[in-house]
C-alpha cells in the first residue's frame, strides 16, 4: 500500500466528502485520517488514504475529475521522523487584530516546536463590543527544547501583542 494525502477545496455542497470517499474506495483506498471543515462558504480538507501502489495513478485521475472541487492536490506520504517529541498545547484569547497567528507560529519556530494542528475563530466580544480571536493550538517540540524557555517567550509575546496565552 501508498500512502497519498489529498488536499480537497472547493465550493461547499452536501456530498461533497461522500464523492471523495466513493472514489477512494473504487480504487481499493482506505480513507484513514482528515480533517475537513466549511469556511465562508468553501470547503476544504486534508485527507490521508492508503491505497494499493499499482491503482495510486488512476485514483489521482478520478480525483482530479470530481465535480464541484476547484482543487485536488495529491502528494505521496511522506516519512514522519520517529524521534521522541514533547507535546505543548497553547490557548490564546484577545481581542482580535492583524499578526496574532505570524508572531505567534515565528515564536515556537524560533524555538524549534512545529505546530501540529490549530484551529482559530474570531467572534465578537459579548460585553466589550469589537471582535475577539481564540485559538487552540497543539504543538511538538523534540525532547531537548528548554520549556521553560518556550514558555517564558510565550509570556513576553502575549504581553507585547496583547493576548493571553495559556501554555498547558
Amino acid at each position: 500500500m501508498t500512502t497519498l494525502v489529498l488536499t480537497v477545496v472547493g465550493s461547499d455542497r452536501s456530498g461533497i466528502v461522500a464523492a471523495v470517499a466513493d472514489v477512494v474506495a473504487a480504487h481499493g483506498g482506505n480513507w484513514e485520517t482528515s480533517e475537513l471543515a466549511e469556511l465562508a462558504g468553501a470547503f476544504a480538507g486534508i485527507v490521508e488514504v492508503s491505497v494499493p501502489a499499482d491503482r495510486a495513478d488512476a485514483l489521482r485521475a478520478a480525483l482530479s475529475g470530481l465535480e464541484g472541487l476547484h482543487t485536488v492536490a495529491v502528494q505521496a506520504g511522506v516519512e514522519v521522523s520517529a524521534s521522541p517529541r514533547q507535546s505543548l498545547v497553547l490557548r490564546v484569547l484577545g481581542n482580535d487584530h492583524p499578526g496574532i497567528v505570524r508572531e505567534l507560529s515565528a515564536a515556537l519556530s524560533a524555538h524549534g516546536v512545529s505546530i501540529d494542528r490549530m484551529t482559530t475563530e474570531t467572534r465578537d466580544a459579548a460585553m466589550a463590543g469589537g471582535r475577539l480571536f481564540e485559538a487552540t493550538v497543539v504543538a511538538a517540540a523534540p525532547v531537548d527544547v528548554d520549556v521553560a524557555a518556550v514558555a517564558a517567550e510565550i509570556e513576553r509575546l502575549a504581553a507585547e501583542i496583547q493576548v493571553d496565552i495559556t501554555l498547558g
